[in-house]
């Protein structure tokens, strides 16, 4: 039994993850295209579409971080699964945010809000989850990244919860667009490099 993850493990598990990711990307895309195919189908809502750019910028940001798995000295199938099980909450929220059809309601607006408590409790069980993904990596991996990481993933989870709770409109405009300009800052500020 191998003691250190080889290259190759490293690169079974990505091979892996990144399928699901891909499942994920998909769902978002093609939830993109039918809103540009089908404008009078469905009524696209900003708030909406926020948070699709927001999953796409996650997503892609989780997946360039994921390459600091292969300093994981050794990988047990539960870090196996538990990154899969990590990987599958992005297809989940992609596909909470574009269902196969929206025929039950008056569009994207009437639906983000009926299925919100699935949405944002989803996503907060993300931000927790991430707080162990990133434990994976290491203590010198978390001493690296500083205090803003774990602040920044509990504000989210509670700003989810609060999220899941009400329909307030002025509370999810503002939770979004703030959500992404802090999105951007986060990825360029603290993990635009590979290293």
């Amino acid at each position: 039994m191998e003691t250190v993850a080889s290259p190759e493990v490293f690169l079974h598990i990505k091979v892996v993850m990144g399928m699901v990711i891909s499942l994920s990307l998909a769902r978002l895309l093609t939830g993109i295209a039918g809103i540009i195919q089908h404008p009078g189908k469905a009524k696209p809502y900003a708030v909406h579409l926020g948070w699709a750019a927001s999953m796409f910028l996650f997503i892609i940001h989780i997946w360039w971080w994921e390459y600091r798995l292969q300093a994981v000295p050794v990988l047990h199938f539960g870090i196996y699964l538990f990154l899969i099980s990590f990987c599958c909450l992005f297809f989940m929220l992609c596909a909470l945010l574009f269902p196969v059809s929206l025929d039950e309601y008056g569009g994207y607006e009437e639906y983000f809000y009926s299925r919100r408590r699935w949405f944002f409790g989803t996503l907060a069980l993300t931000y927790a989850v991430d707080i162990v993904d990133t434990a994976i990596k290491g203590a010198d991996h978390i001493h690296s990244i500083g205090w803003e990481y774990p602040a920044r993933n509990i504000v989210y989870v509670i700003l989810c919860v609060i999220a899941a709770w009400t329909a307030n409109r002025r509370f999810h405009t503002a939770f979004v667009w703030l959500n992404l300009v802090y999105q951007v800052s986060f990825i360029f500020r603290i993990y635009d490099i590979l290293g």
